[in-house]
């Protein structure tokens, strides 16, 4: 029963001290809170590389000192920093801060991140762990006195902290050249020249390009493009090649492309670089120009559209070559799409001349004929300047000889031959011409009707001769007699001209006298002679 007793009677002790305190706690209504803040300033910036400049993050911890507790608001009160703000004494580091100082505000107890701050890692650092001090300020309340009134007694403070900052010992990369014929509107080669920099090697580096633009692709039109280096030893230079593409539509201007190289460090581990950009310097377009351009062009004939190409740079091209490259207009028809001007250096000029055909269907006036220059570039790849315009006039329609008949009357009745001087009215000469003469009763032109001449020139002409007869029964008055002619052109093509209608007048008498009467006449005399003889006998 002994260890009964004993139990009941600590029981009752518990009691006893519980019920003494708790009153007494519920009801104190002043006292003191004495405290501080207890501040502490980190960075998660990890490892940095010389020669870089770095947003470096911070975060600051507030663990706060409780020396005497009591309400939690006052507690609250003597544990936060009030107003803080930082700023850095990079004059004893050799790092550099290029930001000013910081102001935080109040940091009550926990950890919060605050602004990053700008700073360089310089050039050539070597590897090791860096100390940034930090001199932060703030205000707190030491102590909060509660009662019937409340009384703070706040302090300021002034203390300095320092941040760890560790500089790898890593490759590291810059660009150092780059060798660009880029050109508005082509494509071409861009070598893009890097260093390491770093104090390691990079094993099976690789050095990717990243376009900013749309205007600007790689290749056959991605938009990024990588190329393979090897291992890069410190110090050691590269050379990426790229093919580079310019739209047409692009700005003239220079280009920016993004560039990162992945690589793998001395652990084995797969690493990608800082991210570094090249300037892609570029020349204009490549331009041609059509000038002192004249037509020959005439509706149902052979012609011709001839002028002058120029380079208007910015660069020397080969193989020049001016194109037809109007399908819009269907009866302008060309002989040679192409001609040749061969090479061309900038400013300089070269004739042409495209041989076309217009047929009978088109429209006389003036046309916009759609031209091209098609050339080689530096890299002797084809490429096509599109950005040309011709205004060609087409003549209206003609006859393509001239028919000129020197005996323009014949009696009716009679037959004679008749001369006509055929005149080439073409641009061209023509060969193998055949020239048939047509004509309508009452006149007839048996059958001498055809003449011929082995060529003509342009103007040039000649005479043929044609037999033409009228019936007796022919009116006197105008008839016609048309022409046509088979001729063979400069292709050697068989051409039909148009017909030609000239006139031909009748008339009834010859030298003045009707025929009827010199009949009459005739048989009188006979008759008189016949009389003469028969008296005579």
């Amino acid at each position: 029963m002994k260890p009964l007793n004993q139990l009941a009677s600590l029981l009752v002790v518990v009691l006893v001290v519980t019920a003494g305190v708790g009153p007494a706690v519920a009801q104190s209504s002043s006292g003191q809170v004495v405290g501080q803040p207890d501040i502490s300033i980190e960075t998660s910036a990890g490892k940095l590389t010389p020669g870089t400049t770095v947003e470096l993050p911070l975060s600051i911890t507030n663990r706060g000192q409780i020396d005497r507790a009591g309400p939690q608001q006052y507690e609250d009160r003597v544990t936060t920093a009030r107003g803080l703000s930082m700023s850095f004494q990079d004059e004893e580091s050799p790092l550099e801060v290029n930001s000013g100082s910081v102001a935080v505000g109040n940091v009550p107890t926990g950890t919060r991140d605050v602004s990053p701050v700008e700073i360089t890692v310089p050039e050539g650092l070597d590897p090791g762990v860096y100390e940034l001090p930090v001199e932060y300020e703030y205000s707190y309340t030491r102590v909060a006195e509660y009662g019937a009134s409340t009384e703070y007694n706040d302090l300021t403070r002034t203390r300095t902290a320092t941040v760890e900052i560790e500089v790898d010992d890593k490759p590291r990369f810059d660009v150092v050249g780059v060798d660009s014929s880029a050109q508005i509107g082509d494509r071409n080669d861009v070598a893009v020249t890097l260093r390491n920099t770093g104090t390691e090697t990079a094993r099976d580096a690789s050095v990717t390009a990243q376009s900013k633009t749309k205007e600007l692709t790689f290749g056959a039109g991605p938009a990024s493009s990588t190329g393979y280096v090897g291992d890069w030893e410190p110090g050691e230079t590269k050379t990426a090649n790229y093919s580079v593409g310019l739209s047409d539509d692009a700005p003239h201007r220079g280009y920016s492309v993004d560039l990162s190289v992945d690589y793998t460090d001395s652990n084995g581990i797969d690493q990608t670089s800082r991210q570094l950009e090249a300037g892609i310097p570029t020349t204009a377009e490549q331009s041609f120009g059509l000038e002192n351009v004249s037509s020959t062009l005439r509706v149902g004939e052979d012609g011709s559209i001839s002028g002058t190409v120029t380079n208007t740079g910015p660069k020397p091209v080969g193989s020049a070559v001016v194109q037809f490259t109007d399908d819009d207009s269907p009866n302008v028809i060309p002989i040679e799409r192409s001609v040749a001007v061969g090479s061309l250096k900038p400013g300089e000029s070269k004739s042409f001349r495209l041989p076309i055909e217009v047929s009978s269907e088109a429209e006389a006036g003036a046309k916009l004929l759609d031209f091209a220059v098609r050339y080689r570039n530096s890299e002797a790849e084809i490429r096509q300047y599109t950005k040309l315009d011709v205004t060609a006039d087409i003549a209206p329609e003609r006859d393509q000889f001239d028919v000129d008949i020197q005996e323009s009357t014949i009696t009716a009745g009679g037959e004679q031959a008749i001369t006509v001087s055929v005149t080439n009215e073409l641009n061209q000469t023509v060969t193998d011409v055949e020239a048939r003469i047509f004509a309508d009763d009452p006149l007839d032109t048996g059958d001498d009707d055809t003449g011929y001449v082995e060529s003509l020139e342009p103007g040039e002409s000649v005479t043929m001769t044609f037999e033409l007869s009228a019936s007796e029964s022919a009116t006197e008055k105008t008839y016609p007699v048309s022409f046509d002619f088979r001729y063979d052109d400069e292709r050697n093509k068989s051409q039909l001209s148009n017909t030609i209608r000239v006139p031909m007048s009748v008339t009834t008498d010859d030298g003045g006298f009707p025929l009827s009467l010199v009949l009459i006449t005739g048989s009188l005399l006979i008759g008189a002679v016949g009389v003469f003889w028969y008296r005579r006998d």
